[in-house]
C-alpha cells in the first residue's frame, strides 16, 4: 500500500508541483496526517532528475508544515481550556495536568515545538498543547518553521541521494534511510535538550 502511494506521489508530484507539496505537507501537520516521509523524498527524487528546485521544494514543505500546524494551533486556541476541562476526563487529562502543561509551555515552549517538529507522530500533535497554552504566535511560527526546515531538508536529501544513486524510489529504501537519519538526529536532539536544560538551570535563581 505504501509502495503504491509512493509511486503515485512520484508520478503525480510533478503535476501537483510546489502547491501540491504545500497541500500535502499541510495535511501532514494537521488533523489529517500524511507522513512527510512519503511526501518530501519524492520531491528530492525529482530534484536529482533536474525536474524540481531543491530550495523551492524545501520552502514549499516548510510552508505547508507551518500552515497545517497553525490549523491545530488555532483549533486548540479556539477550543481552549474550557473544552479540555469539560471533556479531558474522557481522555485521562485532568485540570492539574493542564495547569502543568500551560506552565511548562510558558517556560519551555520554544524547545518543545522545535524538537517536536523533528519527531514522528509528535510533530502532528505538538501544536495542540502550544495552542492551549497560548504560546505567542510569532514564536510558534518561528520554531515550527525552523524544525520543519530541518526535517524537510533531510527528507529531500534522502530522495535526492536515492534518485542519483539508485534511480528508483522505493518505500523500503526510503524507510531505511529515514531510520538511519533518525539515528543521527535523535542524539543531536537529546544533546540540544540537555544543553538547553543546563542553561535553564544556570539561569534559575539559586533560592538562597
Amino acid at each position: 500500500m505504501l509502495e503504491q502511494f509512493i509511486q503515485w506521489l512520484l508520478n503525480g508530484l510533478l503535476d501537483l508541483g510546489y502547491p501540491g507539496i504545500v497541500l500535502l505537507m499541510a495535511m501532514e501537520s494537521s488533523v489529517l496526517p500524511v507522513p512527510a516521509e512519503l511526501v518530501m523524498p519524492p520531491a528530492g527524487y525529482w530534484v536529482a532528475k533536474g525536474e524540481m528546485d531543491a530550495a523551492l521544494a524545501i520552502a514549499s514543505g516548510v510552508l505547508g508544515g507551518v500552515v497545517g500546524s497553525l490549523v491545530n494551533y488555532g483549533l486548540a486556541l479556539w477550543l481552549g481550556r474550557g473544552f479540555v476541562r469539560r471533556f479531558g476526563k474522557y481522555f485521562l487529562v485532568t485540570e492539574k495536568s493542564l495547569d502543568r502543561t500551560e506552565r511548562y509551555f510558558a517556560a519551555h515552549g520554544e524547545i518543545s515545538v522545535l524538537v517536536g517538529r523533528m519527531l514522528p507522530v509528535v510533530r502532528h500533535l505538538i501544536s495542540i498543547p502550544a495552542g492551549i497554552a497560548r504560546m505567542p504566535l510569532r514564536r510558534f511560527i518561528g520554531y515550527t518553521g525552523l524544525g520543519a526546515f530541518a526535517w524537510c531538508s533531510i527528507l529531500v536529501a534522502i530522495g535526492y541521494l536515492l534518485g542519483r544513486n539508485e534511480g528508483v524510489l522505493r518505500q523500503a529504501a526510503v524507510q531505511h534511510y529515514v531510520s538511519r537519519a533518525l539515528l543521527i538526529v535523535l542524539p543531536i536532539l537529546a544533546l540540544s535538550v540537555g544543553v538547553y536544560a543546563l542553561r535553564q538551570r544556570r539561569r534559575a535563581p539559586s533560592g538562597d
